[in-house]
């Protein structure tokens, strides 16, 4: 049970470390369109998450889960993003839902991003020693709007065991299961009884890390909709990659070789009023 106290802290630590943030487009291959952007965090110099990782202790995982939360809203809003924005969360960090999630609330206010358009992905790598804490911390976010997807399904920690408590609006399916899938039964097999899985509980699956051609005919083969991976665009660092240049696979849809890559992405880059400093 959260105390007044720690929800303070939670309120008022400040990240003292540097941030920003890399954006990665969900797409949906039926229509043909950007569904949503992950925002991933990057160090100021564009260095990648893990880098950023090794700088959060237990002291500051509070304050770095705020000023992520409040980082990709504001230069999501600066982007223009009008589609989803997922946004990584560690549900160890939340202490009581509603007093922790003030700050990213106002931060939705204050630039006008819909409320509807945020989902919330629980990092399947992190170990929850409270379900029923994540239990209530669900029930306030979806009180509010916002909706909850299970990231890293198929590896870490207990994923069908997960799946069952906390059900889900979005599964992603882990780049481990879908690596050379079109050359492996066994992984077509779990990606086929994923996507019934997902279906039977009118359950949003998006597949992460794809990569070639190859997996892609075979995730719609089997079913899949939603995609994300190198394939399609890597993440731009404090820009978005638009519509135009995702790179399409043209042979899974329409049977033609696939199109040659092309040139650098236009991206949106962020507006100069984001601000650096958050907390």
């Amino acid at each position: 049970m959260a105390t007044n106290a720690s929800c303070g802290a939670c309120r008022d630590a400040k990240f003292s470390i540097p941030i920003t943030m890399a954006f990665q487009p969900v797409v949906d291959l039926k229509e043909r369109r950007i569904d949503a952007y992950e925002a991933l965090v990057r160090g100021p110099n564009g260095e990648g998450a893990l880098h950023v990782l090794a700088q959060v202790t237990s002291e500051n995982r509070y304050a770095f889960d705020q000023a992520c939360r409040i980082k990709a809203i504001e230069m999501a809003s600066g982007l223009g993003i009008s589609c989803g924005l997922n946004i990584n969360f560690l549900p160890n960090a939340v202490y009581d839902p509603m007093a922790c999630i003030a700050q990213t609330l106002a931060a939705a206010g204050r630039t006008g991003f819909p409320l509807s358009r945020l989902t919330f992905e629980i990092v399947e790598q992190e170990d929850l020693a409270d379900i029923d804490h994540l239990r209530r911390i669900m029930v306030e976010y979806r009180r509010i709007g916002f909706k909850i997807a299970l990231d890293d399904f198929g590896s870490g920690f207990s994923s069908l065991a997960r799946f069952a408590e906390l059900k889900p609006e979005v599964v992603k399916l882990d780049r481990a299961v879908v690596q050379n899938c079109d050359q492996d039964e066994t992984r077509r097999a779990i990606i086929v009884h994923t996507v019934r899985l997902c279906r039977d509980l009118n359950v949003k699956l998006v597949v992460e890390g794809v990569e070639t051609e190859a997996e892609i005919i075979t995730l719609q083969i089997a079913g899949v909709r939603y995609m994300q991976g190198f394939y399609f665009a890597r993440p731009a660092f404090e820009a978005a990659v638009s519509v135009e240049n995702i790179h399409w696979s043209r042979s899974a849809v329409a049977g033609r070789p696939a199109s040659a890559r092309p040139g650098k992405p236009r991206l949106t880059k962020a507006r100069a009023t984001v601000s650096s400093a958050q907390g």
